[in-house]
């Protein structure tokens, strides 16, 4: 496997990435079927009209301890899935229960909620990149809104702003940033914004920057970009009336160590960065007044020699616990969080029950934690103890094809 753990090129189709390679020889592998069986969601090329100004009950969950779960997948490999994956999941159980799937989309790998909960957003992972808006409806007959183009290649990653009016993209193989505004309806308008990451020059290995997430402060002031390719982390500041990006800061960790997510303590103050190359993780020391991120020394996954192509940190809501997923160990690491969260300590790893754990993301409550595990087109579920931030699994995988994102709400 090479370095880059899931993106470079490869010989096996023109514009295709090794990360949808390696899911399309998944998919092939375990021949799984898609989650799902009920009617997919039709597309619309023009928005309906605006939405009423608060989500009601019954479109947070579904009924009285069932949840709604929505699973990430690519529809252009063989044997992938036909959309966004849609379940529900037992709060008490963590068991989980296909109910259908929303077509209309192409490759939609990341998935991210507007704060209002009635849209759900998606990246279209192609070498024309977008990002398609989906509306979500009470009675599970979700609308696709449409899409907009990215202005790059590969978009891997997305998020809304707080205030509800941004939407966020990270284009792997352009290097590149996007903002779009986000309509009242929740239809995505035209491209407001295109950054591409030209300083400082690739690290050791890479061809080029590779945007691989991008993110807002917790205080709202800044959005921050991790690039792989040139082992930085940008600050931008964004202009919240016109959509418009202006660098501000930026902070390079080691050459060729691959940086990949960076999560956030709840102070606002600390954030941790998962360096998917080197198989380290960094506390960063961060300045809200200025969005200056400092990064600290690199620390150890657990997972012995070698990479183990870290993916994601996902921190507890109380700051005391973070959760990291080791694609190539195929386990999840468990650090507690100290000094308010300026420190890291390394409490050992748990088997994911799968392979190749891409997504890793916790119920609203915390009481579980869901990973999206790619090779074996399954998401497993933990059990989370908030005292000793110990994980337990919730039953047997559940399966779910070419799984590489799991949001649940």
């Amino acid at each position: 496997m090479s370095s880059r753990a899931g993106r470079t090129e490869t010989a096996s189709a023109p514009g295709t990435s090794r990360r949808r390679f390696l899911g399309a020889v998944a998919a092939a592998a375990v021949g799984a079927t898609a989650v799902g069986s009920a009617a997919p969601a039709s597309a619309s090329p023009t928005p309906s009209p605006t939405p009423s100004p608060s989500p009601s009950p019954s479109a947070r969950t579904c009924s009285r301890g069932s949840r709604s779960l929505f699973l990430g997948t690519y529809t252009s490999v063989p044997g992938g899935g036909a959309g966004i994956g849609l379940a529900t999941y037992d709060e008490a159980t963590g068991r989980i229960t296909a109910t259908g799937t929303v077509s209309g989309v192409s490759d939609p790998s990341f998935l991210a909620l507007h704060p209002s909960g009635r849209t759900l957003y998606c990246v279209n992972e192609q070498q024309q990149g977008g990002v398609s808006a989906v509306r979500l409806s009470p009675d599970g007959q979700h609308e696709v809104l449409g899409s907009r183009s990215t202005g790059g290649a590969g978009p891997c990653h997305l998020s809304v702003h707080p205030g509800g009016r941004w939407l966020l993209s990270a284009n792997y193989n352009s290097g590149s940033v996007a903002v779009h505004p986000i309509e009242p309806s929740g239809a995505l308008g035209a491209r407001s914004a295109l950054v591409t990451h030209s300083t400082p020059p690739p690290g050791p290995g890479q061809q080029g920057p590779h945007a691989h997430q991008i993110i807002t402060s917790p205080d709202g002031g800044h959005v921050l970009a991790v690039d792989l390719g040139t082992d930085t982390v940008y600050t931008y500041r964004l202009d919240t009336s016109r959509g418009t990006l202006a660098r501000v800061s930026y902070a390079s960790v080691r050459p060729g160590a691959g940086p990949r997510h960076l999560t956030f303590h709840p102070s606002g103050r600390f954030a941790y960065l998962a360096n998917e190359v080197d198989n380290t993780v960094v506390v960063c020391a961060y300045e809200p007044a200025t969005g200056r991120l400092t990064p600290g020394t690199p620390q150890p996954t657990g997972t012995g020699p070698g990479t183990s192509y870290p993916a994601q940190l996902v921190v507890t809501g109380d700051g005391r616990y973070a959760f990291l997923a080791n694609r190539g160990h195929n386990s999840l690491t468990r650090y507690a969080i100290e000094g308010d969260g300026s420190r890291l300590t390394l409490l050992g790893t748990v088997p994911v029950g799968g392979d190749f754990p891409r997504h890793i993301a916790l119920s609203p409550d915390e009481n579980l934690l869901f990973a999206a595990n790619q090779r074996s087109s399954s998401v497993t579920v933990f059990h989370v103890d908030h005292a000793s931030g110990e994980l337990r699994p919730a039953g047997d995988p559940f399966s779910s094809t070419v799984a590489v994102c799991a949001l649940p709400r």
